[in-house]
């Protein structure tokens, strides 16, 4: 039996309170009038039970400057392995995770710290859930970590800072919250642990970014050597030159 809307006024109103009786008493109206028009009452639907969609994926590119930081800060955490992979799969301690799938999420006990960090980047379990939830992005593999990391660099205002290409005490400083091995601008860790001395991550970054440089113009040097098309009007030349234009170009080109 369908009761009618003013039978449960009284225990609404008792149920959530005397704030919500400027707001019961007006539907109840409305209901009534529904109901004396012989109109079947609306179902609103409830916004908060609607799922959430996911965070759109955020991808950032890498420069030259920016790898040579990433690759500062794997000096100082320890996980550099003169560039290699395996970096990514180091645990705290010293140990390899067995898989990039997932953060492994365990807790390593040595003769004065514990930690769960893990990865090139020595994410803690919880920094690594609030970074990829914030991306949008899954499993732990090297490009992920990357990613995470450059995340984490932004996070603390020092992106600007590292695009400079400089590696200064302040750029330091705003990253010794993040990573422990980084010196304040008083030379020490942010949090009482082991530190590199800033002079050594200087030198580390500056020998670095000069490498990474070094390649860049190389690979630079390679595309602009190359032969130019001919004959210049023929139709692979042209469709040769609408290829470095870009797709977005081609659209616009009515021929």
């Amino acid at each position: 039996m369908t009761l009618p809307s003013t039978f449960f006024r009284p225990a609404l109103a008792l149920a959530v309170g005397l704030g919500t009786l400027s707001l019961t008493a007006p539907m109840a109206e409305a209901s009534e009038l529904l109901q004396a028009s012989g109109t079947s009452q609306p179902s609103f639907p409830t916004a908060l039970a609607l799922p959430l969609p996911p965070p759109p994926v955020r991808i950032f590119a890498i420069t030259a400057e920016r790898r040579a930081l990433l690759n500062t800060i794997r000096y100082a955490e320890g996980t550099w392995a003169d560039g290699d992979d395996i970096g990514y799969r180091i645990m705290f301690g010293g140990g390899l995770m067995p898989s990039l799938e997932r953060h492994p999420d365990r807790v390593v006990r040595t003769a004065r710290y514990a930690s769960a960090a893990a990865g090139a980047y020595q994410f803690m379990p919880f920094t690594w859930t609030m970074v990829s939830r914030s991306l949008g992005i899954a499993a732990f593999g090297p490009q992920v970590q990357d990613q995470g990391a450059i995340y984490l660099i932004q996070r603390r205002g020092a992106l600007a800072l590292a695009d400079q290409g400089v590696f200064s005490p302040l750029l330091a400083a705003k990253l010794a919250p993040e990573w422990a091995s980084f010196p304040t601008l008083a030379g020490r860790s942010f949090y009482g642990q082991p530190v590199k001395r800033f002079h050594d991550l200087k030198r580390f970054y500056d020998d670095n970014l000069s490498r990474l440089r070094d390649q860049q113009t190389l690979v630079t040097a390679k595309v602009e050597t190359k032969p130019a098309c001919a004959p210049a009007g023929s139709l692979r030349c042209q469709l040769e030159g609408l290829e470095k234009l870009g797709p977005r170009s081609r659209s616009q080109n009515p021929g």
